[in-house]
Formats: C-alpha cells, sequence, structure tokens
C-alpha cells in the first residue's frame, strides 16, 4: 500500500500543513501549485487515508492525518540528520570528538571556547572527559582523545599545538595552618611537617615527573582543583593551586600567598593539542609506554632509542577547525592582571619545579 510513497510526497504534505495552504507550499518549496496538489493527493490515493479536509477556507488535517503528519515530521527530521550526516562523512569531518580537558583549565572560559566550534558543528557529537596530570597525554597517544586542553611537552615532534593561556600556581597556606610566621625565606625543611594537598594523576601508567612535591613530607590526594582548594581553606593541608581560582580568597585573607625564595610558585602553559597528522616518523624511547602497533618497522639506534613508523589516520576536519576555534582574542573573564591569561604566552610546558614526586 505504501510502496510507491515518495520523500517529494512527503516533503509537499509536511509544507501544505505547516504552511496552511497549497499556495504557500508552492511557494516555500519552489514549485507550481498543482504539482504540490498532485504530490498530496497521489499520497492520499496511495495511503488509501484522507489527509487533509479541503471542504473550508483553509486545508486542515483530518484526525488520520494529523496522526500520520507527527510521524512524517519525524521521519524528515531524521532523514535531514542522515543527510548531514553523510556530508561530513564525504567531507572527512568526525561524526564524534573526542576532547580532553585538563586539570588546570579554567572550565567557564574553556567551554566557552567549544561551544563556539560547536555551534557552527551541530551535527558533530562531543565526548567530554576530565583528566588530571600525566592523563590528558596518555588519553591522546592511547588514540583514546582526538584533543587535548592542557599544557604539553613541546619538544614531542608527535603534537601539534595552539597556545591558549598560562596558569599561574601559587603556593598558599589557610591562616594560622603554620607554626611559624610566614616570610620569604620558608624553605623545605620547615614544610616537610606540614600536610600537602596533591592532585591524583589519573593516568594508568603515571609520567614520572615531578611537580613541587617535597620528598618526605606527608600527603593527601584529591580527585580535583576545586576540592584541593576546600581542604587548603579548611586547614588540612597546604599546595599550589591555580591562582584563577584562589584571586578572591587571596584579597579577602582566607587564603596566604607563602611565595618566596625557595618556594616561587611557577605557571603552565595551556594549548589545545593533537597529535600532527604530518608526523609520519617518530622517534619515542625504546622504554616508551605509548600504545604502538607490534607490526610497525622498527630499527635499533645509539642511546637506546628505536625508531618506529606509525601509520595514524588523517584528523578530520572537525579536529583542525575545532583547534581555530581555540584562539581567545581577549580574557574578559579574567580581569585580574595576577592571573595572566595570556594566548600569547612564552612556550615552556611548566616552571617553577622543586624536586620530589607530584603535586599541583
Amino acid at each position: 500500500m505504501i510502496d510507491g510513497l515518495t520523500i517529494h510526497q512527503l516533503r509537499c504534505f509536511d509544507a501544505v500543513v505547516s504552511e496552511g495552504s497549497f499556495q504557500a507550499a508552492a511557494e516555500k518549496l519552489r514549485r507550481s501549485q498543482p504539482t504540490i496538489s498532485s504530490s498530496v493527493k497521489n499520497l492520499e490515493t496511495q495511503l488509501q487515508i484522507k489527509l487533509l479536509d479541503r471542504s473550508g477556507y483553509r486545508v486542515i488535517l483530518t484526525e488520520a492525518g494529523r496522526s500520520f503528519h507527527e510521524r512524517t515530521r519525524v521521519f524528515l527530521q531524521e532523514l535531514a540528520q542522515l543527510r548531514d550526516h553523510a556530508a561530513q562523512l564525504a567531507m572527512g569531518e568526525e561524526s564524534e570528538l573526542r576532547v580532553v580537558i585538563g586539570d588546570l583549565c579554567p572550565l567557564p572560559e574553556v567551554l566557552g571556547l567549544l561551544r563556539r566550534f560547536f555551534d557552527g558543528c551541530p551535527g558533530t557529537t562531543l565526548h567530554l572527559y576530565f583528566e588530571a596530570i600525566s592523563g590528558p597525554w596518555e588519553r591522546l597517544f592511547d588514540d583514546e582523545a582526538d584533543l587535548i586542553l592542557h599544557h604539553i611537552d613541546r619538544t614531542d615532534p608527535r603534537l601539534e599545538s595552539i597556545d591558549l593561556f598560562t596558569v599561574q600556581l601559587v603556593p598558599v597556606v589557610a591562616p594560622h595552618f603554620l607554626r611559624f610566621a610566614i616570610s620569604r625565606s620558608i624553605t623545605p625543611e620547615q614544610m616537610r611537617g606540614y600536610v600537602q594537598c596533591v592532585i591524583r594523576d589519573t593516568a594508568r601508567r603515571p609520567a614520572p615527573r615531578s611537580y613541587y612535591l617535597i620528598e618526605g613530607a606527608q600527603s593527601w590526594t584529591v580527585s580535583d582543583q576545586l576540592m584541593k582548594r576546600e581542604l587548603i581553606l579548611q586547614g588540612m593541608g597546604w599546595g599550589h593551586m591555580p591562582r584563577y581560582l584562589i584571586e578572591q580568597d587571596l584579597r579577602d585573607g582566607c587564603l596566604l600567598d607563602i611565595t618566596g625564595r625557595y618556594f616561587k610558585g611557577g605557571q603552565a602553559d595551556i594549548v589545545s593539542a593533537r597529535y600532527d597528522q604530518n608526523s609520519q616518523e617518530i622517534w619515542v624511547s625504546s622504554t616508551s609506554v605509548g600504545r604502538v602497533p607490534t607490526t610497525v618497522p622498527t630499527r635499533t639506534v645509539p642511546d637506546g632509542v628505536t625508531w618506529r613508523k606509525r601509520g595514524r589516520a588523517r584528523k578530520s576536519i572537525a579536529s583542525r577547525e575545532i583547534r581555530s576555534w581555540m584562539r581567545p582574542v581577549s580574557n574578559p573573564c579574567f580581569p585580574h592582571g595576577s592571573t595572566n591569561l595570556n594566548p600569547r604566552a612564552p612556550s615552556a610546558p611548566l616552571r617553577g619545579r622543586l624536586t620530589g614526586t607530584r603535586e599541583r
């Protein structure tokens, strides 16, 4: 009964309903009125259902027509989405994009940048993840992310990136937390007896790097910067915090800056990064934990370095375009100069380190 239905017939029927008349539907679809009338009449004949009541001044839906039109609109919407998806595939765009936000990123500003991109790519599904310390790098190197918003090792030839901003890291304590007066000459030995709040590395295989942790000091681990801030405010420990998160706390005296000769703080350059699609020959350490197919050719060279040729799929137009959106032209949400959210920041993954394990 419905084998001969066409998409054109359904579009004509929907246009008549939405526009209220055959003439208006003809103008919308840029067809003649007889063509629209004939298409709808043929549709009713094929369905053996009267869809429209033409007895009045304006055509109206019959009860059966109203039910059929509801399904027709759903079908046409899904058809449009299918057409857009096919166009994306033809252009090389990803239907899905996996983005990892690092633990130092200011969420409102970063999500605002992502919104600007996805407003123009409604057909791309976003999978958003939050990772800390070396977690973003691991997801990218294990091909579990298309883009990361984090600090990186700029000497790594596998990565291409765009500078976003710089986050200042400040060592802070709560008032009365220390049993001695705060000065610019506080030493690591003096702080060794105090609990240090530490962000947990979310990587399955954490990178052996050191960020501010004092060797021998007791440390408590937390999952994110907001929880770390709260522990420090409660006087349960001390640690380095992103200045944008504690600017108001510092002004109100709820937290005290202990930056000095030994605790100089630091800064992290946040970038949007992905694999360089043009990089095919990659030098990696023979002890690298990155996932590399066992079938790729390898040859050993001096100093225990192994050469691997790794052919990765070409990154899509969506991946390239989203990086182009990652260029903030101003920093209206960070009005205080001390935050130093600078899209043209100097290139260095993390500066101002202390020896030890990891704290951030």
